[in-house]
Formats: C-alpha cells, sequence, structure tokens
C-alpha cells in the first residue's frame, strides 16, 4: 500500500496547542510596533530527541525543524502551503511529475549553497535501507521509493532527480492531490550533504553538528539539556520577515513549575492542567485549541500472549470511563475519543459528516464494567490464563502520569489484573516503543494534514509504527483499496477508510483514550504565531513581540 504521512507524538508529551496569531506575511515597516527586545521564551513538557529530520517521530523534534529548516513550502496561517525554496512549481504528467525552479543564493549555516542536490540527497538518505528511517514509508508515493527502502533498487532509481542546480523534478507513483502539504513537512526538507559526511553519526544529535537554511539556527542543545535556544538565522534568505532574536525553550515536566515561571514573568508560555485552567480561563492570555491528535492504549500482543484474544482487548477497554478521565482527571478541556481517528480530519465528500462520527464504533468506547468483566473471564477461559500481570509504560510528564494512574485503578477493578506503572523520560519511552519494548503503553498521534488515512495506516501490518503485533488482512485490504484504487474517486475512498477504521475498532486492536486539548497562557504581546493543529504546530518565522 502507497501510504500517507503522520507524525507519531507518543502520549502527546510534545504537543503544544495556541491560536494562530496573525498571518505568516510580515512587513519591514510596521510603524514602530515592536518591542525594544524582541526575546521569546517558550516552555516544552518534553526532552528535543533530534535534529536529524530522517531520524525524527515526535513533534518537537519536527516543530525545531520546521523553525530551523527551509523547504520547498512553508504552510501560511490557513495551512495552505506557501512558496518558500520553490519559486515556481509545474505539474506534469497526469499529477504525476513535479518540477520546482529552487531560489537561488540560498545558503546553510556552514555557507554552503541551498541546491537542487540537497533535496535529492535528503530524500535518497530517508529512504535508504542504512539509514533505518522510521519515517521512510512517507516517501513511499515517490516512484521506486519503496523497492529502495527496501533494497531491491539503488539508491538512484529513486524518483527525485537535479535536472539543474536550481531545478528539481519529482515523479510519483500516481497524483497526491496533496503532494504540495506534505512538501512543507520538515521531513521532505533538503539536507546537506557536507555536514553529515563531516559529523557522521553525531548529525543532528547536538546544535554543533546539525547546519541550518531556515529562520532559526538552534544554539546551546548538547543533546541532553533540557534548555536550547533558537537564535535568528542571519543567513536566512528571508531574515527581513523574522523579528525575533532568539526564543529560548525550556524543558519543564510538570505544569507546576512551569505556571509558577509564567506567573514569576520568566516565560511568555505555560500549559495548563486542571486547576490552572478553571483560574485562567478569563485571563486575557488564555488559549484553548484542540489539535488533531489522539491518546491511546496500546496492547503489546508480542509481549503478552492473552491480549492477542479480542475478548481480553474488549475487556479492557470496556473498564475504562473515559468521561471520568478527561472530566474529574485531565480537567483541561480533552475530548474522549470517538474512535482511534479524531475529529476535525475531514468530513464525507457527500453528506459532509464527519469521520470521527460516521465511522464510531460505541462498543469500543464505551465504559461497561459488568460486561468487561463477563469478557475477561471468556477471554482468560480461552487463553488458559489464571490472571494477567501487566507493566503500564508512560512519559514522566504530569498528564500521563495522572492518566496511568487513573487507567491502574480502572483495569485493576478487573479480576486477577494488577497493573504496574513505569514511568520512564519522553525520549526513553520514545526508544521503547520503537522497539516494542512494553506490554501495554500510552501512545499519541498527530496528523501531517487532515485525512483519516493519516491515522488508519498506523495499523496497517507492515507498519514501521505499528509495535503492538495486530494485524488483520480485511483491514490492510480497505486501506489498500482506498488509496491504491480509488484515490481519485472521494465517495468510494471515503466508505474504505470508514469501513477500516470500523474493522480496527470492533475488533479493538488499540483502545482509543481522547483527544488531547492543550489549554495554556500566551502573553498577549507575543504576536503572529502561526499554529496548525494538523501537523506540525508552531512556525515563529513572524512571531514578534509587540510594545
Amino acid at each position: 500500500m502507497q501510504r500517507k504521512g503522520t507524525i507519531l507524538t507518543v502520549a502527546a508529551l510534545s504537543l503544544l496547542t495556541l491560536a494562530g496569531c496573525g498571518s505568516q506575511s510580515s512587513s519591514s515597516n510596521n510603524g514602530g510596533k515592536y518591542a525594544a527586545k524582541q526575546v521569546l521564551n517558550w516552555t516544552e513538557s518534553s526532552e528535543l530527541a533530534t535534529t536529524d529530520l530522517a531520524q525524527a517521530t515526535d513533534t518537537l523534534s519536527f516543530n525545531v525543524l520546521q523553525n530551523t529548516q527551509e523547504g520547498l513550502y512553508r504552510l501560511n496561517s490557513k495551512g495552505t502551503p506557501a512558496k518558500a525554496l520553490a519559486t515556481s512549481t509545474k505539474v506534469t504528467n497526469g499529477g504525476k511529475t513535479y518540477t520546482f525552479n529552487l531560489r537561488h543564493g540560498v545558503k546553510w549555516s556552514n555557507g554552503d549553497p541551498v541546491t537542487a542536490k540537497d533535496f535529492v540527497y535528503s530524500w535518497q538518505r530517508t529512504v535508504n535501507p542504512k539509514t533505518a528511517s522510521q519515517d521512510a514509508f512517507y516517501l513511499f508515493q515517490v516512484k521506486n521509493a519503496e523497492a529502495v527502502n527496501k533494497g531491491q533498487k539503488s539508491l538512484s532509481a529513486l524518483g527525485i532527480k537535479a535536472t539543474g542546480k536550481y531545478t528539481l523534478t519529482v515523479n510519483l507513483t500516481k497524483p497526491v492531490s496533496y503532494f504540495k502539504k506534505l512538501l512543507a513537512w520538515p521531513l521532505f526538507y533538503p539536507v546537506n550533504q557536507n555536514a553529515v559526511n563531516k559529523y557522521g553519526k553525531k548529525y543532528g544529535t547536538s546544535s554543533d553538528t546539525t547546519v541550518y537554511n531556515g529562520p532559526y539556527r538552534l544554539t546551546k542543545w548538547n543533546g541532553t539539556s533540557k534548555s536550547w535556544t533558537l537564535a535568528k538565522n542571519k543567513t536566512y534568505w528571508d531574515k527581513k520577515a523574522v523579528h525575533l532574536t532568539k526564543i529560548n525553550e525550556q524543558v519543564t515536566e510538570s505544569t507546576t513549575t512551569s505556571y509558577n515561571l509564567y506567573n514569576a514573568k520568566k516565560v511568555d508560555e505555560t500549559l495548563l492542567s486542571g486547576q490552572q485552567i478553571k483560574n485562567n480561563k478569563n485571563s486575557k492570555d488564555f488559549v484553548k485549541r484542540l489539535p488533531t491528535g489522539s491518546q491511546r492504549l496500546d496492547f503489546n500482543e508480542k509481549k503478552v500472549s492473552a491480549f492477542k484474544n479480542v475478548n481480553v482487548r474488549k475487556a479492557f477497554s470496556l473498564a475504562i470511563n473515559r468521561t471520568q478521565l478527561v472530566n474529574d482527571v485531565l480537567q483541561d478541556g480533552s475530548v474522549a475519543s470517538k474512535g482511534f481517528v479524531p475529529a476535525g480530519m475531514g468530513n464525507n465528500p457527500k453528506t459532509g459528516e464527519a469521520f470521527n462520527q460516521e465511522a464510531s464504533v460505541k462498543s469500543a468506547v464505551s465504559y461497561n464494567l459488568k460486561q468487561a468483566k463477563a469478557l475477561l473471564a471468556k477471554g482468560l477461559k480461552q487463553t488458559g490464563d489464571q490472571k494477567l500481570n501487566v507493566t503500564l509504560s508512560v512519559s514522566d510528564t504530569d498528564s500521563s502520569k495522572q492518566t496511568a494512574e487513573f487507567l491502574q485503578s480502572a483495569l485493576e477493578k478487573l479480576p486477577n489484573v494488577t497493573i504496574t506503572i513505569k514511568t520512564v523520560p519522553y525520549v526513553q519511552l520514545i526508544t521503547q516503543q520503537n522497539n516494542s519494548n512494553y506490554e501495554l503503553t500510552l501512545a499519541g498521534w498527530q496528523s501531517v494534514f487532515a485525512d483519516p488515512i493519516n491515522f488508519l495506516d498506523v495499523f496497517e501490518a507492515n507498519s514501521s509504527y505499528n509495535t503492538t503485533g495486530w494485524k488483520n488482512s480485511t483491514y490492510d485490504q480497505l486501506l489498500d483499496e482506498a488509496e491504491n484504487v480509488y484515490g481519485n474517486q472521494p465517495e468510494k475512498r471515503w466508505a474504505k477508510l470508514v469501513a477500516a477504521e470500523k474493522v480496527l475498532m470492533n475488533n479493538q486492536g488499540t483502545i482509543p483514550l481522547y483527544q488531547a486539548a492543550k489549554s495554556q497562557l500566551l502573553r498577549s504581546n507575543v504576536k503572529s504565531v502561526v499554529y496548525n493543529p494538523a501537523g506540525v504546530p508552531y512556525d515563529w518565522k513572524t512571531t514578534y513581540i509587540a510594545k
């Protein structure tokens, strides 16, 4: 199947949300509206994992890449691809061939020119099986990408060519209506080969082992530090549009810490939770958004054989009261899930009905402890297990720990079930999940753009992100037909996607929990933040501090 892009955000730990203030366009003559000091101080709930776009899997890493690198396009405040390094684009061959003319005179931070070859090298590097990029499948719509990634064809066979120093030609396997939106995602950005050759395996592991061609340069990050700075990139081609001199980012796993820093005027933004939200709803600085990211509980059928039984999986799901979780525990405006695909991911092309409404399987997200106990008894009889002692792996952030404790209490109401919580740092949890090193885990997913396929292909049998062991041939066939048979027939494609979601939920391949709202305080004099709820959240290119 030719799969479409999604972004993993484990337990939504790096998903911050805020309103899109202002537009992406900027004028250098704004009548003295700028404060003398153009410094933004921001908090993050998790550590930065990498600045190597071929290795990034989480939203925070992509957010840093978004602001330190530049691709063919950037999304504007309306989520529409706007020209960045591409000055013109010609689409031919029935929508399968793209020819890009690139901006001249653009430099990397090491002084090298940015040319078409940098895109070719970047894409080849990502699909190269030696790179072991978990995101390589996102490029499979490019001609021969899948075969190259499987080692069946050489890198030179990939359907991207530098047909001139500043001319780039891309051939796809089929028309992809949202291809330009994907090109605005950092995975499709160029990479400087000289830097990779120089730093080798250390490339992207610190601010000093990465080079930049975007609005900012990453500084003061040693690979594990809990703070870093994005400094204005003086070699950026559009530096006149960049007003901030630097963005200081600081990791605060607890909203109590970041909230105190905000009140002490040491930071300009903080996430809020529980009582903090209630206390600040009427503040002029209060902002709330609902990004297209969902939180779920994943079973590892490869570690716990009982999880291969559908009745056991359904029992676990029915034991969880999602409404109680969002209303009484999280208390942050998060919404109980109606299914795996969250709200905001598209509407029926004929009826206009939202996907998460049309595809909802009520029994897969309902609470019924009596039925849960009966199904568990039935499932354990089928598996031959007397009891289940399971470890739940989560990150060390407030929301994850709160959710874990709630789940522990809920699941231990099932007879003969014991849940042990294992709390680990965010980056470590990503590694464990990627390696399928867990029994139960809190996982999250954030879309690249608003289409159900961005979520559904996570659980395809051969997905690099499906580490659970759950497989279903009917599910795989429905997704294959949606993308490769009915790609140009919107209504039929939609029906296949709806059917696939229902297969996943009727089989309880995962346990959807909630769509995470992100409430925060952002100082009202921070202007022109471009926010994208369906992908990489923040573009600070044109952000400024007002007087």
